[in-house]
């Protein structure tokens, strides 16, 4: 039985439609104008249980709503929807005991008690045995050291800290399926590694289901192997991560520092015989860049030249997935782009560093 099985979900809403001036809005006092909204279109995937799935899209592209379906905050137009075998908005009281939600913009805990209260309360929610509760949260302050924080009122703790104990807070009951939206808005690169590594060892030993939603990538390339992306709420992606990176990706970019001075028609001979790379100068003859599609293998391309130059720098630069991302979004498709004449995609011109020699 898959974690969660959606087929042909869709949500619409009435939005009051303001008419101008102030004989318009005399007139929406007494009878107003309503326009329909349809925030997911007929979408449907299923998530097998143990599995992080990564669920992106542009700001109102209908990620929210969805998770809102999911977790029984909504009641669906039209579809099917189900969740660990319930359907969220018919069997809410069981069905709440199977789930753990985490709204970076909203908080689950009590502003002014401290942190261990407001775990008490939920687990008097969640109906958790005390043995089971203090057991389990044992385990969770120790991953994520919160013992300081404990008798703390929320409100005096950072937003690093408070998101850690919400993490806590949404698996105290240990539920079979976590949803995380924007889990990580707003904090650090220091607690955004912490809760990856976290969130990445729950599911290896308890083989927890995850669908976040993000607009980090970082936390897409940390986590995910599957990503679901939305766009005007329709599904235009869903695969493997690696998949969508070999598409859309330019290739690589091997920027060369030389010790010595260099030109290029001897660096064209050093590469002779490899398929669609171009060399290309810097400023100087001791700085050149190479590019390699991915029909070809950078080590055999970085062979060639390292056995022959004095090399004092490499660094190795790939298309960035932000930009692969955007660069669909613009496309309004996530279709394999179309090849030039030398084998690149037509993708985006932005790329990261992945490794230095």
């Amino acid at each position: 039985m898959p974690a969660i099985d959606v087929q042909q979900l869709r949500k619409q809403f009435k939005v009051q439609k303001n008419r101008e001036g102030l004989s318009g809005a005399l007139q929406d006092l007494f009878k107003r104008q309503y326009t329909e909204v349809t925030a997911v279109k007929d979408i449907s995937f299923t998530i097998p249980p143990g599995e992080i799935c990564g669920y992106i899209g542009e700001n109102g592209a209908g990620k929210s709503t969805t998770i809102k379906m999911l977790t029984g905050i909504l009641v669906p137009t039209s579809g099917i929807v189900r969740v660990n075998g319930y359907v969220p908005y018919e069997e809410r009281e069981k069905f709440v005991r199977e789930i753990g939600v985490v709204f970076g913009q909203r908080s689950q805990l009590w502003w002014d008690i401290g942190v261990i209260e407001s775990f008490r309360l939920l687990r008097k929610v969640y109906r958790v045995s005390e043995q089971d509760f203090r057991k389990r949260l044992d385990e969770l302050v120790e991953r994520l050291q919160l013992g300081d924080l404990l008798n703390r009122p929320v409100r005096k703790l950072s937003l690093g800290q408070r998101m850690r104990c919400e993490l806590v807070a949404s698996l105290l009951h240990n539920p079979a399926i976590l949803f995380l939206d924007e889990p990580t808005i707003g904090l650090d690169i220091v607690v955004k590694t912490e809760i990856r590594e976290f969130l990445k060892q729950m599911n290896r030993e308890h083989g927890t289901t995850i669908l976040l939603t993000t607009h980090d990538l970082q936390d897409i390339e940390a986590l995910c192997t599957r990503v679901i992306m939305l766009d005007d709420g329709r599904i235009i992606y869903d695969g493997g991560l690696d998949e969508l990176k070999t598409h859309w990706s330019k290739g690589r970019e091997i920027r060369f520092q030389f010790g010595d001075h260099t030109g290029r028609p001897f660096l064209e001979q050093l590469t002779q015989g490899l398929s669609a790379v171009e060399w290309s100068m810097g400023d100087s003859d001791l700085e050149a860049s190479l590019w390699v599609p991915h029909s070809i293998n950078v080590s055999d391309a970085l062979s060639r030249v390292v056995g022959a130059a004095d090399i004092r720098d490499i660094k190795i630069m790939e298309t960035s997935t932000d930009e692969i991302v955007r660069e669909i979004y613009r496309s309004g498709t996530a279709s394999a782009p179309e090849l030039t004449g030398d084998g690149q995609a037509a993708a985006g011109k932005d790329r990261e560093p992945v490794s230095h020699a």
